[in-house]
C-alpha cells in the first residue's frame, strides 16, 4: 500500500491549475512533503473554484489543463519521488448548468427513458423533476424556445423529442421537468441533493454501473500508478457508505484511502470500512483542545450570558437542527416519512424529524452502530413522548429491515441535518467561545486534558496510524493559527471579557452572537483587511439565521454588519486598544501555533498540510482560506532556513517553516523512527505545561502549552522531561539537549529530539 508520509493539500482551480502544481511539485519535495493532496480535479461546472461540482467524471478537468497536463504533473510527481492523492466526490454532481451535465441534460430531455436515468436519485412516481430556477412561479411566462432549447434569461433546458410547437408554456407543460419558483425548492424537489443545494443533484453510486461510469477514470489513474491515494468526500450521503468503500478498494487495492468522515467524541470509524482512516478532524479536536486552557469555561460563560449569547449548547443545536428538519430539507423528510405506511402522514413527518435532530452522531450504519440509532431513537422519545406510537414503528421498520428505503434514506439524511444544523447554523449561533466551533468539534467540551490525549494518539497509532491528521483543510471554520491565537483567550477570559465589554459599548453589533464572534474573530486574526473581514461576518449571520440568512435578508442589518470591519478600524482610539489586546496574546498565540503544528507533524496518523500553512495563516472560512499563495517568497524563506538559518519567532512566521521543514524531512527520511507511541510526564512545578511523548525509542517530542499560565507561574523553574539514556540533539536548533526544560525551551517553545547519530 502507498501510505505517504505526510501530505500537502492545494487547491486547483482556474487560476491555480495541474501545470501551476507541477511548478511547486519541488519545492514540496524539498520542504519535506510525501505526496500532494488535490482538490477534485474532474471536469467541473464552469468557472467553479474548488471542483465539488463536478459535470463530466469522465475527464479530467480541462480548465485545469486537461489530460495532457494532468499527466505531465503525475510524471513530475513520480520523478521527484512524491505520491499524489486526490479528492474524489462520489455523492453529487452539479446541474445549474444543464448543458455542462450531459448526463442530466440526457434525463430533462428524455427523462426515465434516458440513458442516465438510473444515475440519479429522482423519485420518477412524483412526477415531473422540479427545477426551482425561476424568479417566481409565475416567471413561466417569461420562458422561450429557441431550437429545441427552452430558455430562461441565461439558463437553458433541452426539449424534448416530439414536444417541439406551440408557446413556450405549452411547450414547458410537455417536458419532463417543470421550471418553479425557487423557494419551492427545500419543500418540494423530488430528487435528491447535496444538503440544501439544489444545484448538485445526487449520484446512485450504489449501482454498479453507475459506480463504474463515475469512477472508471479515477481508477484507470490509479492502476497506472499516477494516482496513489484516494480522499473520499462526504460519504454519509452514500446509500451505503461500507458497500461503497468495499468496491472502491476492490477496484484500488494498493491505493492510501481516507475518507472524509467526521467522527463525534468516542464514535469509532465503522469497522468494516477498508479505509486506512479519517480525514482528520479527529485528530484536529484532540490536538487544538490539548492547546486550550478548560479554567476560562465559567468566565466565557458569563460574558456570554451578560451579552445575551444563549450558552445552553444542545438546546441550540435542537433549534437549529429543527430548523434544518421543518424549513431546510422539507423535501427529504417528507419523503422518508412517506416510507413510514400506515401512520399519519404529519405524525410519520414529525417522527423523522425528530429522531434525526436526536441524533447523537452524523449517522448510523445498521446494522453497524446500532447503539446510535437506539440512542436517537431515545432522544426523540424524550422530546415528543406523544409521538410514542410512529417512533415505536420508525424504530421497528428500521432495526427489522436496515436495507429498506426507508432505512437507507433516514440514514443519508440525518448526516446532513447534523452538519447543517450544527456546522452550518448552531456554529454561528453558539458563539460563546468560537475556538470550539469547528468541525469535528463539540464546542461544550472546553478543552482536553493531557492525559486524554496521550490515551487517544495511542489508540490511533494502534488503530488506523495511517489516518490523515490535520489542523486546517478547505472546510475549517478558521485557520489553524487564527485557532491557537483565539486559544490563548481561554488563559486570558477576565481580560478579554472586560475588553468586549469596553469595545461592544463603543461599537457593538446588533446581535448578540454575532457581535461576541466579530470580536474574538479581529483579535486571532489582526491585522486583517476590512473586506476579507466584512465578507466573513456576512457569511457568519446568513449562517446564523438570526437576523438574516442568505434567502430573507434583513438589508439595514447587513449594511450595519458590512460598516463594521471599518467603523472599528477608523476609530483610533478603539482600534488601538484592540491592536494593544492583540499584542499581549500574540506572542502566546505564536506559541500555540508552533507547539500544535509539531504535534500534528510527528504524532500517530499522516499530517497534511494545507496550502500556505507553513508559515501563519490567519484564514477564516471559505471562500477566505482559498486565497492565492506566494511561492516565491516561500522557497526563499525554505533555501534560508536549508541552508541553516534559525530564525526568531516573529510575524514573519519563519519559525513556523522551521518547524514544518525540520519535522517533514526528518519523517520522510526517516520513517521508522514515527512508529510507537509512549507518553513522557515532565516532573516539576510546572510540569502541566509541557505535552512530551516518544514514538520510537530515538525520537522524543515537548512542546509548551498553556504559556500564558506559564508565564505567570514563574516559568519552567525547575522542572525536568526524564528523557531515556543517551545523547539526545534537538533538530530544531541542532543542539545537545538535556531534560532540563528551562534550557530546552531556551530558543522555541518546542523540541524534536532523536538519539544518537540518526
Amino acid at each position: 500500500m502507498t501510505v505517504p508520509e505526510s501530505t500537502y493539500r492545494v487547491q486547483l482551480r482556474p487560476e491555480f491549475t495541474f501545470s501551476d502544481a507541477a511548478g511547486i511539485a519541488g519545492y514540496l519535495r524539498d520542504l519535506g512533503i510525501g505526496a500532494l493532496y488535490a482538490s477534485p480535479v474532474l471536469d467541473a461546472a464552469p468557472g467553479s473554484t474548488h471542483g465539488y461540482d463536478v459535470v463530466d467524471p469522465t475527464r479530467a478537468r480541462p480548465a485545469l489543463g486537461g489530460e495532457g497536463a494532468r499527466q505531465e504533473l503525475a510524471a513530475l510527481l513520480k520523478e521527484l519521488g512524491l505520491g499524489l492523492v486526490v479528492d474524489i466526490v462520489p455523492n453529487h454532481m452539479s446541474v445549474e448548468v444543464p448543458k455542462a451535465n450531459r448526463w442530466w441534460w440526457d434525463v430533462l430531455k428524455h427523462g426515465r427513458d434516458s440513458e442516465f436515468a438510473a444515475s440519479f436519485d429522482v423519485d420518477w412516481d412524483s412526477g415531473p423533476i422540479l427545477l426551482p430556477v425561476l424568479g417566481d412561479d409565475d416567471a413561466v411566462s417569461e420562458l422561450s424556445v429557441e431550437g429545441d432549447e427552452l430558455v430562461y434569461y441565461d439558463h437553458r433546458f433541452p426539449v424534448a423529442p416530439g414536444t417541439e410547437g406551440g408557446t413556450p408554456q405549452e411547450v414547458h407543460g410537455r417536458q419532463h421537468y417543470r421550471l418553479a419558483g425557487w423557494r419551492r425548492g427545500n419543500a418540494e424537489l423530488n430528487y435528491r441533493r447535496f444538503f440544501d443545494i439544489t444545484t448538485l443533484a445526487a449520484v446512485r453510486v450504489e449501482d454498479p454501473k453507475v459506480f463504474a461510469e463515475t469512477h472508471g477514470e479515477v481508477l484507470r489513474w490509479v492502476a497506472d500508478g499516477d494516482v496513489t491515494g484516494l480522499r473520499v468526500d462526504h460519504p454519509d450521503g452514500l446509500a451505503d457508505p461500507g458497500g461503497y468503500f468495499r468496491r472502491l478498494r476492490e477496484n484500488a487495492p494498493d491505493a492510501w484511502i481516507v475518507a472524509e468522515k467526521i467522527l463525534h467524541p468516542g464514535e469509532p470509524l465503522p469497522q468494516s470500512w477498508p479505509v486506512d482512516g479519517t480525514t482528520g478532524y479527529d485528530a484536529l479536536r484532540e490536538i487544538a483542545g490539548v492547546f486550550i486552557d478548560p479554567a476560562g469555561e465559567p468566565d466565557f460563560t458569563a460574558l456570554a450570558n451578560e451579552l445575551g449569547v444563549k450558552t445552553g449548547y444542545h438546546r441550540v443545536e435542537a433549534e437549529a437542527r429543527r430548523l434544518v428538519t421543518d424549513r431546510i430539507l422539507v423535501a427529504e423528510v417528507r419523503r422518508i416519512a412517506a416510507q413510514l405506511r400506515y401512520v399519519d402522514p404529519e405524525a410519520a413527518r414529525q417522527a423523522v424529524a425528530e429522531t434525526m435532530i436526536a441524533f447523537p452522531v452524523y449517522r448510523s450504519y445498521l446494522p453497524e452502530g446500532a447503539a446510535h440509532w437506539a440512542a436517537a431513537i431515545d432522544g426523540a422519545r424524550r422530546a415528543r413522548p406523544d409521538l410514542a406510537e410512529p417512533l415505536a414503528m420508525l424504530d421497528a421498520v428500521m432495526r427489522k429491515n436496515p436495507d429498506s428505503e426507508l432505512a437507507t434514506r433516514l440514514q443519508q439524511t440525518s448526516g446532513m441535518v447534523v452538519a447543517k444544523g450544527t456546522e452550518d447554523t448552531t456554529f454561528y449561533r453558539y458563539t460563546r467561545f468560537a475556538a470550539l466551533n469547528e468541525v469535528g468539534g463539540n464546542p461544550d467540551r472546553f478543552g482536553l486534558g493531557v492525559d486524554e490525549f496521550h490515551r487517544l494518539a495511542a489508540e490511533r497509532e494502534a488503530g488506523y496510524p495511517a489516518a490523515m491528521t490535520t489542523l486546517t483543510t478547505h472546510d475549517t471554520k478558521r485557520s489553524e493559527d487564527t485557532r491557537a491565537r483565539m486559544a490563548v483567550l481561554a488563559e486570558v477570559p477576565g481580560e478579554f471579557a472586560q475588553a468586549v465589554r469596553r469595545w461592544t459599548a463603543r461599537r457593538g453589533i446588533d446581535e448578540p452572537s454575532l457581535n461576541l464572534l466579530a470580536w474574538q474573530t479581529l483579535v486571532s486574526t489582526w491585522p486583517i483587511e476590512p473586506a476579507r473581514l466584512r465578507d466573513y461576518l456576512d457569511k457568519a449571520a446568513k449562517e446564523a439565521k438570526l437576523r438574516t440568512s442568505w434567502t430573507d435578508h434583513d438589508e439595514a442589518f447587513e449594511a450595519d454588519v458590512a460598516a463594521w470591519p471599518e467603523d472599528v478600524m477608523n476609530d483610533a482610539e478603539l482600534a488601538a486598544d484592540v491592536e494593544a489586546f492583540v499584542k499581549r496574546i500574540e506572542g502566546p498565540g505564536y506559541a500555540n501555533s508552533l507547539g500544535q503544528k509539531l504535534v500534528q507533524l510527528t504524532a500517530p496518523g499522516v499530517p497534511d498540510v494545507y496550502q500556505g500553512s507553513e508559515l501563519w495563516d490567519f484564514s477564516l472560512v471559505d471562500p477566505d482560506n482559498r486565497r492565492p499563495v506566494d511561492y516565491a517568497a516561500r522557497r526563499e524563506l525554505l533555501a534560508r532556513i536549508a541552508d541553516g538559518e534559525r530564525p526568531e519567532i516573529d510575524a514573519s512566521g519563519a519559525a513556523k517553516m522551521l518547524v514544518v521543514h525540520k519535522a517533514l524531512r526528518l519523517r520522510r527520511e526517516h520513517p521508522a523512527l514515527f512508529r510507537g507511541y509512549r507518553p513522557l510526564r515532565a516532573e516539576g512545578a510546572a510540569a502541566a505545561h509541557c505535552l512530551a511523548y516518544t514514538r520510537s525509542a530515538d525520537l522524543a517530542v515537548a512542546v509548551t502549552r498553556l504559556p500564558v499560565g506559564l508565564e505567570a507561574g514563574g516559568g519552567w523553574r525547575d522542572t525536568v522531561l526524564p528523557l531515556p539514556p543517551g545523547v539526545w540533539t534537538d533538530v530544531l536548533t541542532g543542539r545537545e539537549v538535556t531534560g532540563d526544560l528551562v534550557t530546552l525551551f531556551e530558543r522555541y517553545p518546542v523540541a524534536l529530539l532523536v538519539r544518537g547519530d540518526v
